[in-house]
């Protein structure tokens, strides 16, 4: 990935930055660290001090972790290229396991020129400013200057206050600090506003992140992508594209909320690795992208992977049978997209398809004490502006467009569906569960058609 890939709203976006900025050295928002190994064990540093020094920066303004480069000499020294997994894992396993609630940071490999002119790997970390107070192995900490400190209790009351306050605005609606408006799609969010019809000089103006005098109506980008909700101020005032805008409105939103995607696998049997098979993954793919091409891009997956059986008419010709209700897996997709909990760094959408089953999980609790027992009588959403703007997607699917006209109709009609198309087609009806706290478990039986994936 071309080191300028990132939005104006990152710090040290391009190569020649973050090497100038390593030249002058560590301070509030870099951090520098050797990486050292005993065999092929990563020795230094240790998941505990990765995890303090990444909770530091969150409960921050945020920062910039480099791994790969020595903090006294700011010398790049680089990481094996066959080394790079075991310091990626180290990295995330202080994420998640060290840090409280679990940070999700974009991690970066990319290369740096050492003093010798010679590219060497190195892993970027970047951890922007966070919605909530992090504690790691060595407490509540800050950033101050080119050191961590404990924060004070006075100032950590204050913290805790002020950031519970920013998070009574729904997440989906929260400004992502890292991002720029220039990271948005301008074709992607314009189809939220079709009559709008901004001239050339806007678009372009819109596209280098500036803002423009020739705008339709005297309107800046900001007045429309905020009354959207796909963008916000932040406490200094700059406007930045929310979790919404990101999610619908960039071709990449990955990129600021890494685990923003679906991940999709067909298993050949009835369980993830039977018994005596070498091969047990038939397919697997990551839906990344937009949400409504996510949401249909998941459906080809089950599609293209579902069985179905031909059986004769008595009367003549044949009836297709497939195991799966398109309509109903459209629905169950959708909503885990739309209701999923995206506060939850390292949490994604789960797709399992095997012989008998579909498996959807879905991370987040159910919201305002529901059950799921509840699911097919009442209906709250998590995400407003997330639901609202998926209920502006048309459906590009032939197969699919029939069953309505948009991704969602906010009606309440999606459980009923999954419930009761399926159990038509299948004989049983799909269960909902509850997995530990923090994710719900959407099981879809397979009708039995009598032939066999090939």
């Amino acid at each position: 990935m071309p080191a300028d890939w990132r939005g104006s709203g990152i710090l040290f976006a391009t190569k020649s930055e973050l090497l100038e900025k390593i030249r002058l050295g560590e301070d509030s928002h870099l951090e520098l660290k050797e990486v050292r190994f005993v065999g092929n064990r990563v020795s230094g540093p240790s998941q505990n001090d990765l995890a303090d020094e990444l909770a530091a920066f969150a409960n921050s303004a945020g920062g910039v972790l480099v791994l790969g480069v020595e903090d006294g000499s700011r010398k790049i020294a680089g990481i094996a290229l066959e080394r790079l997994d075991a310091v990626e894992a180290r990295v995330r396993e202080a994420c998640q396991d060290s840090v409280t609630p679990p940070l999700s940071p974009v991690i970066e490999r990319l290369t740096l020129p050492d003093d010798g002119g010679h590219e060497r790997p190195v892993i970027r970390v970047d951890v922007p400013r966070s919605l909530f107070v992090h504690q790691s192995p060595g407490g509540y900490l800050h950033r101050l200057g080119s050191s961590k400190r404990s924060i004070p209790p006075d100032q950590l009351a204050r913290l805790f206050q002020q950031r519970s306050q920013s998070r009574l605005i729904r997440f989906d609606e929260t400004p992502v600090m890292p991002a720029s408006l220039a990271d948005l799609d301008e074709a992607l969010w314009q189809r939220f506003v079709p009559r709008l019809g901004f001239s050339s000089a806007f678009s372009s103006a819109f596209a280098s992140g500036r803002r423009s005098s020739s705008k339709p109506n005297g309107d800046a980008p900001e007045i429309p992508l905020g009354k959207l909700a796909m963008a916000a101020r932040d406490e200094q005032g700059e406007w930045h594209p929310t979790v919404a805008g990101l999610l619908l409105g960039s071709l990449a939103p990955e990129r600021f909320l890494s685990c923003a995607f679906i991940q999709a696998v067909a298993y050949r049997g009835t369980d993830i690795a039977p018994a005596g098979e070498s091969i047990y993954q038939l397919d697997a793919r990551d839906m990344t992208g937009p949400l409504d091409r996510q949401i249909l891009d998941a459906c080809a997956f089950v599609r293209r992977n579902m069985r179905v059986a031909a059986y004769k008419r008595e009367q003549g010709g044949r009836v297709d049978v497939p195991q799966f209700d398109m309509q109903a897996v459209f629905e169950a997709v959708a909503n885990a997209v739309a209701h999923r909990d995206y506060s939850m760094g390292g949490s994604k959408v789960r797709m399992r398809l095997f012989d008998d089953r579909l498996e959807l999980y879905t991370p987040g609790m159910l919201p305002d004490t529901m059950t799921p027992e509840d699911l097919p009588y009442r209906q709250a959403a998590r995400n407003e502006a997330i639901t609202s703007l998926l209920a502006r997607c048309p459906i590009d699917d032939s197969e699919l467009a029939p069953h309505r006209q948009h991704i969602m109709d906010k009606r309440g009609e999606g459980v009923p569906i999954i419930l009761e198309q399926s159990h038509t087609l299948a004989g049983r009806t799909p269960e909902y569960r509850l997995i530990g706290e923090n994710e719900l478990l959407l099981t879809i039986y397979a009708a039995n058609p009598k032939d066999s994936r090939e």
